[in-house]
């Protein structure tokens, strides 16, 4: 009985229902903890988009991005560098970020490069955002010290092209969007730039949006990036620039990027300052070795550095008495709206407007007041130059030279085909005198009687006639000249016939007189004797 009952409770706890429950949570605990394991070797991706400059500083600005704040470089024996393929249309690279000890990676960065602004590039940016990249992307634009006068011309061909690409995104990225503006706006002011809690006093409390910040918010944070700051000196030097022309710069530059919350920093190439601590925080990118903290700087003319969410026009205003923030934020919103196509009007032009520069029709340029405000105060060198001399000016995306009025294509092609005809004309009448020559020399006669020779054969005798002399042989010991005996007896025939004297006639049938036989035997003789020498 004792070992029955040993037996049933043994088969009773066996199968009791508690033991399975125990080995499927046994099974969740290693699922999680392997799922762990494989979450933690993922790398997070993080998308940069670069825009402007060109191949060469977009090249200084991916080596800063390598630099800390002190200067110093990644090891180079850290792996391989990956190469920059930015010459042609959008470029591509990537970038491993290193915690402070340069061992442990951080994070994946994937950057996007591109130079021109031309809406024809939209469709290669398209496919980049989506709502997986969205959250973990940020938008850099470079622009340089070397041409100041043409940064608002060139941040509003980017901004036209931005936003032509937000609005023709997917329902679903556009609410991922959305997330992103309220998500930044508590950035800097709730919360740290990181997006990590704040820990001030009034972390909890959430400071509200002032006048002219967020107005034109694009969904995804943007960073200027204004290179090569060691030209200050001389723009300083050279051009006469003074404090009152670096303090507008900066004013104007912070009220436009005020109304997309956007972030702005000067750089140098062996200083690139706070560049990759202002990135990485943009992208949310942490090092648990150290933490580099964001401190703003206004008054340094070549290290100013404007986080985002930081910034107002009661700070904007501080730098320089007299500046007008509001109509350079209302003139901003104008600009950057996509440009209407220019409608004909009755007479066929567009707008019926039409502005003669010497002597030629050129089209007016388009009204931007942003841009016209700036570039009254900040001179393009070169622009002057030419306006100085009368030359019409194209400044479209931001380029300087002397503009041409190309003809329209179809009247140009006309123009030419009518050239083209007139060649044809004179060719054809070449051709045809070409052809009445050579059929006018083609036979020549020999003699007074109806034999003819090719006047090709004729053609070619004279050249051999050229180069071996008159043809001579022997009769009877008598050299005789060939052609001397042959003018001879045409010679005799012309003077009989004018004499009135045909001569005795060869009992011969073939008719033939004694000096026609004569003349076909010395004619045959040259023949011979010329054959073997040519």
């Amino acid at each position: 009985m004792s070992a029955s009952h040993r037996i049933s409770s043994y088969s009773n706890r066996s199968s009791s229902p508690g033991r399975p429950r125990s080995q499927d949570e046994n099974k969740n605990i290693w699922s999680s903890m392997l799922d762990g394991v494989s979450s933690g070797k993922r790398l997070p991706e993080k998308s940069l988009l670069v825009l402007g400059g060109t191949p060469d500083t977009q090249k200084e600005f991916l080596e800063s991005l390598t630099m800390d704040e002190n200067g110093r470089r990644r090891p180079p024996d850290r792996g391989r560098r990956p190469p920059i393929a930015n010459q042609f249309a959008l470029g591509y690279t990537y970038q491993d970020v290193l915690d402070a000890d340069q061992d442990d990676i951080l994070a994946r960065l994937s950057l996007y490069l591109l130079t021109d602004p031309s809406p024809s590039f939209t469709p290669l940016l398209k496919p980049l955002l989506t709502p997986r990249t969205l959250p973990n992307m940020l938008i850099v634009i470079l622009l340089d010290w070397s041409q100041p006068w043409l940064w608002v011309r060139q941040l509003r061909e980017w901004i036209r092209v931005l936003r032509s690409l937000v609005t023709s995104l997917e329902d679903d990225c556009k609410y991922v969007l959305e997330e992103n503006i309220v998500s930044w706006q508590e950035r800097g002011r709730k919360n740290n730039l990181d997006g990590t809690p704040g820990t001030g006093a009034d972390g909890d409390v959430s400071i509200p949006v002032g006048p002219g910040e967020w107005d034109e918010p694009l969904g995804i944070p943007l960073c200027v990036v204004c290179q090569n700051a060691d030209k200050i000196e001389a723009l300083e030097r050279e051009r006469g620039w003074k404090e009152e022309e670096f303090d507008f710069v900066l004013q104007y530059m912070r009220t436009i990027l005020l109304k997309h919350g956007a972030s702005l920093i000067y750089t140098m190439p062996a200083a690139p300052g706070s560049l990759q601590t202002l990135v990485h925080s943009s992208l949310g990118i942490k090092s648990m070795l150290q933490k580099n903290s964001l401190k703003h700087n206004v008054i340094d003319r070549d290290r100013v550095l404007v986080p985002p969410n930081w910034d107002s026009w009661g700070k904007i205003r501080v730098l320089r008495d007299g500046f007008d923030a509001e109509g350079v934020s209302q003139a901003w919103s104008v600009d950057i709206q996509a440009p209407q196509p220019r409608r004909p009007s009755l007479t066929g032009e567009a707008n019926g407007e039409e502005v003669i520069q010497n002597g030629a029709p050129h089209e007016p340029e388009e009204e931007s007041p942003a841009v016209s405000i700036y570039e009254e105060t900040i001179r393009d060198p070169t622009r002057d130059s030419l306006l100085a001399q009368g030359l019409p000016v194209n400044t479209l995306n931001g380029a300087s030279g002397i503009e041409i009025d190309s003809q329209d294509n179809q009247m140009f092609l006309g123009s030419q085909l009518e050239v083209l005809d007139k060649l044809r004309a004179e060719d054809e009448k070449i051709k045809n005198a070409a052809n009445k020559e050579k059929k006018a020399g083609a036979f020549i006669t020999h003699g007074t009687g109806d034999s003819t020779v090719a006047g090709t054969n004729n053609a070619g005798s004279g050249v051999v006639e050229e180069h071996i002399g008159p043809v001579q042989f022997n009769m009877g010991g008598i050299q005789v000249d060939a052609d001397d005996m042959l003018k001879r007896l045409k010679d005799r025939e012309a003077s009989r016939e004018e004499n009135g004297d045909s001569g005795v006639t060869s009992p011969v049938d073939d008719g033939k007189t004694e000096n026609e036989r004569l003349a076909n035997f010395f004619a045959g003789l040259m023949k011979k004797t010329s054959s073997p020498r040519s």
